[in-house]
C-alpha cells in the first residue's frame, strides 16, 4: 500500500511539473542590435525601446525572455528555422506585408535625410547629382532603387545610392565625405546629431512598424499583441516610449489600420529564379574583378615582402616580419575599413572623395587592402619554397660562375614555383570566397546581392544560386591550377 502510495506521488509530482512547464515558454525576440534607439548595446546590456515592450509583454505572460542579436539580412532563416520567435527591433512591415504574420502596426516612422552642417543640401531636390547612402535592406534603399515603387524619380537623379551594411558605416561614409546624405530612420538619426549633422526638413517617406512573426504563427501573435494593448491602456507602453523619444508617446497601435494578410505573391517562381541569377551574374563580374586585381598586385608583391623577410639587413627584416605579422593577424576586414577611413580619421584627407580613371576610391581601398593583406600570405608561401631548396644548389651555381641573381632567375625561381603550387592554390581559393567582405566599404559584390534579394523575397534561392556561382567559380580556378601543376611536373 505504501509502495502503491509513493508511486501515485510521484506520478503526480512528474506530471504536475510538465504540465506547469508547458504552461511557460522562452519567447525569443531576434533583433538588430545596431539600431538605437529601439534595440543596441549599452555597457554590456541590450537596451531600447521594442526590447522594454518586449520584456514586458513577456514578464505579465510569464514567459522566460532571451534578446537575441541577430545579422540583419539573415533575419528570415532565423524566424524560419525556429532560431527566433518574432522579430521585434523597428520591423517595417511596408512592402513585406504578405511575407511574415504581423502584430498591428504599433509606431508609424519616418525616413529622413541627414547631411553635414555645412552641406549645401537644404531640400530633397538639392540632392541631385550626388551620392546618398543608405543601410541595405531598407524600405529607403527599396524606394530609391531603380524600380522603386515610390521616389523612383528622386532616385534617378541621385549620382550613386551607395547601400551601406549599417547605419554606423553608413554615418562615417557621410562624416568622411564619401557621401553626401544619408537615407535613414529618423530615431537613429537624431542620436547622431550631436555629430556634427543636421536633418533636412523634409521626409523621404512613412512607414509602420510591426512585429513580424513566422507566417501561419496567430497564436502567438496574438498573445503579443492582446498584452501588448494592454500596456497601451495602462499607460505602461507611453512611460516606456518616453525614456526614449524625449517625453513623447509614440506607440500608436490599434489606431492604424491592420495589414491584410490575404494577398499572394504574384511573381512566379520561374520569374524569381531568372531575376535572381540575372542580378547574380552583376555581382560576379565585381567578385571576379577583386579577383583579378588582386592575383595581379599581391602575387609579385609577396615575392618583395619575401625577399625583404630573408633580407640579411636586420631593420630591412624587421619591417617586413612586423608587416607580416600585422597582415595576418587582423581581420582582412578590418583592414578595408582602415584603408578606407583612415586617412580622414587619422590624417584629415578625404580620399574617400576621390576618383582615378573614373574609378571611386572605395574600390580602390579594396583592391589596396586585398592585395596588402593576400601578399603577406604569398611573401611567406615564397619563404618557404625558396628555404626548401638545397644549400648544394647554390654552391654549384657559383661554381659555375652564375651571378646570385641568375642563380635566383634560372634555377632557384623555377624550382620554388612547382613547390608552391599547392599552397598558392589554397590561397586563391580562399580568396574566391573573401571577396565578400567587399560589403564591408558598400562594394555589391555576388554575395551581398544574394543576402539582399533573399531578404526582400524570403527565400533560400538566392543563396543556393550564389553557391552553385561560387562553386563553379572555384571548380575553374582549381582546375586550372592543378592543369599547371601538371605541366611543371616535367620531370615525372
Amino acid at each position: 500500500m505504501k509502495q502503491t502510495v509513493f508511486l501515485f506521488i510521484l506520478m503526480l509530482l512528474l506530471f504536475g511539473g510538465a504540465g506547469a512547464a508547458a504552461d511557460s515558454r522562452t519567447f525569443t525576440v531576434g533583433f538588430d542590435a545596431n539600431f538605437p534607439p529601439y534595440g543596441y548595446v549599452e555597457k554590456g546590456e541590450y537596451r531600447g525601446f521594442d526590447l522594454d515592450l518586449a520584456r514586458e509583454v513577456a514578464r505579465r505572460r510569464g514567459w522566460k525572455i532571451v534578446l537575441k542579436p541577430i545579422n540583419w539580412e539573415a533575419k528570415d532563416s532565423e524566424l524560419k528555422s525556429g532560431m527566433i520567435d518574432c522579430i521585434w527591433n523597428g520591423f517595417t512591415i511596408n512592402g513585406r506585408e504578405h511575407s511574415y504574420t504581423w502584430s498591428d502596426p504599433y509606431v508609424v516612422n519616418e525616413q529622413v535625410v541627414m547631411v553635414k552642417k555645412d552641406s549645401p543640401v537644404v531640400k530633397l531636390t538639392d540632392l541631385k547629382g550626388r551620392k546618398v547612402a543608405v543601410q541595405t535592406d531598407t524600405p529607403v534603399m527599396k524606394a530609391l532603387q531603380p524600380g522603386g515603387e515610390r521616389y523612383q524619380d528622386l532616385g534617378k537623379k541621385l549620382k550613386e545610392l551607395v547601400i551601406a551594411p549599417d547605419y554606423n558605416n553608413a554615418v562615417m561614409m557621410l562624416e568622411s565625405g564619401s557621401v553626401d546624405a544619408v537615407a535613414m530612420d529618423v530615431g537613429v538619426a537624431k542620436t547622431k546629431l550631436s555629430g556634427g549633422f543636421r536633418l533636412l526638413d523634409e521626409i523621404v517617406m512613412k512607414e509602420n512598424y510591426g512585429i513580424g512573426f513566422r507566417k501561419g504563427d496567430i497564436r502567438l501573435r496574438d498573445e503579443v499583441q492582446n498584452t501588448l494593448l494592454e500596456m497601451v491602456a495602462d499607460g505602461s507602453a507611453a512611460k516606456i516610449s518616453a525614456l526614449y523619444f524625449e517625453g513623447k508617446n509614440v506607440v500608436a497601435i490599434g489606431q492604424i489600420q491592420a495589414i491584410d494578410e490575404s494577398g499572394k505573391n504574384s511573381e512566379s517562381n520561374k520569374d524569381e529564379l531568372i531575376h535572381t541569377v540575372c542580378e547574380l551574374g552583376k555581382g560576379l563580374l565585381v567578385s571576379m574583378l577583386i579577383f583579378a586585381l588582386t592575383l595581379v598586385f599581391a602575387l609579385p608583391l609577396g615575392l618583395v615582402i619575401a625577399a625583404g623577410r630573408m633580407s640579411r639587413n636586420f631593420v630591412l627584416r624587421s619591417f617586413f616580419k612586423i608587416f607580416i605579422s600585422v597582415m595576418r593577424g587582423t581581420p582582412l576586414m578590418l583592414q578595408l575599413l582602415i584603408w578606407f577611413f583612415g586617412p580622414y580619421y587619422l590624417f584629415g584627407i578625404q580620399l574617400s572623395k576621390l576618383s582615378f580613371c573614373g574609378i571611386d576610391y572605395r574600390f580602390i581601398a579594396v583592391i589596396i587592402g586585398f592585395s596588402l593583406n593576400y601578399a603577406a600570405y604569398f611573401a611567406e608561401i615564397y619563404r618557404a619554397g625558396i628555404g626548401s631548396i638545397p644549400a648544394g644548389q647554390y654552391e654549384a651555381a657559383t661554381v659555375l660562375g652564375y651571378s646570385g641573381w641568375q642563380t635566383f632567375r634560372r634555377i632557384i625561381f623555377p624550382q620554388v614555383i612547382k613547390r608552391i603550387l599547392p599552397p598558392v592554390t589554397n590561397e586563391v581559393i580562399t580568396l574566391v570566397k573573401d571577396t565578400s567582405l567587399a560589403f564591408s566599404l558598400a562594394v555589391l559584390e555576388m554575395f551581398t546581392i544574394a543576402k539582399q534579394i533573399a531578404s526582400a523575397t524570403s527565400s533560400m534561392m538566392p543563396f543556393v544560386v550564389a553557391g552553385v556561382f561560387y562553386y563553379v567559380f572555384n571548380f575553374l580556378v582549381a582546375s586550372a591550377m592543378a592543369a599547371l601543376e601538371k605541366k611543371l611536373n616535367y620531370y615525372r
